[in-house]
């Protein structure tokens, strides 16, 4: 059997838990045996800026970057991250993008406006679309700060690993009071998708 290879792009804003999430990730391919390449920017993190993070996994990676038009799957942490990076999804690809806003400071400062119809530009890329709730899912939980786990538990479904990769993934980048509420955030995100 020929081990499964792909390319996933997170997109989010500095304060998120992004970069949190892409090591989980990460430790989650590595513990099912898989060789895994990633590459972050984090351009102005601290100022709510844009953060991305490259993630490809296969028997053998060579590159950590992804070409645009080529990622199997884009998560965004934010629905305007999710517009601004989606000509990094390939034709067919998947997107799960969590419904929350948060303005930038063009948009706060009234600059500019945040635009109204980023749901139906997003499915004008993808018929693949998955919206979720993940900070009412996190907040329902009493846990703001695990948004980020909620989203990685609805990509779940995307992915070709097994569900306790993610835990003992947890457990490796956490400390150990966070795990089980992390744990039951994964748990609550995977419930909120029910992909055909």
């Amino acid at each position: 059997m020929s081990v499964p290879k792909g390319d996933v792009f997170l997109a989010g804003v500095g304060g998120q838990g992004t970069l949190l999430a892409s090591e989980v990730l990460c430790e989650a391919f590595l513990l099912s045996g898989f060789d895994v390449k990633k590459s972050e920017v984090h351009g102005m993190a601290q100022r709510g800026g844009s953060v991305t993070t490259h993630l490809r996994f296969g028997p053998k990676v060579f590159s950590p970057l992804i070409e645009p038009g080529k990622a199997d799957l884009l998560i965004a942490f934010e629905k305007m991250e999710a517009l601004r990076f989606a000509h990094y999804l390939r034709p067919g690809g998947a997107m799960v993008v969590n419904a929350q806003e948060i303005f930038p400071p063009s948009v706060a400062t009234g600059k500019e406006r945040y635009p109204q119809d980023v749901a139906e530009r997003l499915r004008a890329v993808t018929d693949r679309l998955h919206m979720v709730d993940a900070l009412a899912t996190a907040l329902s939980m009493r846990e703001v700060r695990a948004v980020n786990i909620v989203l990685v538990g609805a990509a779940s479904h995307f992915l070709p690993l097994p569900e306790d990769a993610y835990e003992e993934a947890m457990k490796a980048h956490l400390p150990s009071m966070l795990v089980a509420v992390n744990v039951q955030a994964f748990r609550a995100g995977r419930a909120l998708l029910q992909p055909a």
